[in-house]
């Protein structure tokens, strides 16, 4: 069928675009030692990390344990969960799912990494963890190198544990508009982690994988660069708080709308507030770039006389990918105009 005959409101992806964005990924990354981990949380569909590890991704990364569990069960080998997970019963299931594949999870906490290896002890599992540091998200993870020499002890002294390396998402610097500044800062990053590296070296502690950066600074990593994987999730799709930045990356991900009232001075399209998410940036129509909207809860409207008549479709970029996969339980997949598949987005609601 052709993509203007879906009803709308409707989430669909330019195949040809993200095809392309996920090569270019792997194309910048090409000659270096760092490798691709693209983060699920802006996809959630299974169907499309397979596509990542088709294309020469080392593994994927997710936020949540329900999402890994999806990835998981569709036979994805090697997950990083990249947080923390406290809870008893979660610890348990955690335990249960690294006897399954790969599995790799982040810590900063002594008590934490105790609980998870008296877990993967019952359950006859290997747990890889990632120390979490402190660059600039104020969030999790532990300040000083003392701090993360300590916890690798404690990990080393768990025979159900391995110390894999250092996660370092400077989450903070994804959306930093200003290129010299975004630029300085990733430097900045950098030589804190080489510190950290040189530091735990002259403890006899080796660090395999630092593991972190995003869509906003997947650039900055050459060749020299200390990171070993990047965790790069919007790329594929790419939305408007990303547009700002002038990424090589191309627009793949839009939620298809119909125009149900013309009159003058106002167009009025049938995809609203939940439809598509503005949290990070207000959505635009690609074919209105430039023309502000007003969105109500299922209303979105162009103040302006645009030429366009009821029933026309119009393409919205959203604010911000990740959250607008989230309010769909399907994505259409279209190429020249066409869906040629509809794949369901597994992971929705998965925040446990």
């Amino acid at each position: 069928m052709l993509a203007a005959q879906l009803e709308t409101p409707a989430l669909i992806a330019d195949l040809d675009v993200l095809e392309k964005n996920i090569a270019l990924a792997q194309t910048m990354l090409a000659g270096s030692h760092t490798a691709m981990r693209p983060h699920y949380k802006s996809h959630k569909c299974p169907a499309i990390a397979h596509m990542q590890i088709a294309a020469g991704a080392k593994g994927i990364s997710c936020a949540k344990l329900g999402e890994a569990e999806d990835l998981i069960a569709s036979g994805i080998e090697d997950v990083l969960i990249a947080n923390q997970i406290t809870d008893p019963a979660k610890i348990a299931r955690l335990a249960y799912l690294a006897a399954c594949c790969r599995l790799s999870i982040c810590v900063d906490d002594r008590d934490n990494i105790l609980a998870l290896q008296k877990a993967a002890a019952l359950a006859g599992s290997t747990l890889h963890c990632l120390v979490e540091y402190e660059i600039g998200m104020k969030r999790c993870g532990v300040d000083r190198p003392e701090e993360v020499y300590e916890l690798v002890r404690t990990i080393e002294a768990c025979p159900n544990l391995t110390f894999e390396g250092i996660q370092a998402y400077a989450g903070n610097l994804s959306h930093e508009a200003d290129y010299a500044t975004r630029d300085a800062e990733s430097l900045r990053v950098e030589e804190r982690l080489t510190e950290l590296v040189q530091y735990l070296a002259s403890k006899g502690v080796t660090v395999r994988e630092i593991s972190g950066a995003s869509t906003g600074t997947i650039q900055f990593r050459g060749k020299d660069t200390v990171y070993t994987e990047v965790q790069a999730g919007s790329y594929i799709f790419m939305d408007m708080a990303y547009r700002e930045l002038d990424l090589p990356f191309a627009h793949a991900l839009f939620v298809l709308t119909s125009v149900i009232r013309r009159k003058e001075g106002a167009v009025i399209t049938d995809a609203g507030r939940k439809s598509v998410s503005m949290d990070q940036k207000m959505p635009e129509f690609i074919e209105y770039l430039g023309h502000p909207v007003k969105l109500s809860e299922e209303h979105c409207a162009v103040y302006e006389d645009l030429p366009v008549q009821v029933g026309d479709r119009l393409h919205l970029i959203p604010g911000h990918c990740c959250t607008t996969i989230n309010l769909y339980d399907y994505l259409y997949l279209v190429r020249n105009g066409r869906v040629v598949d509809r794949i369901p987005i597994e992971s929705r609601g998965k925040s446990l």
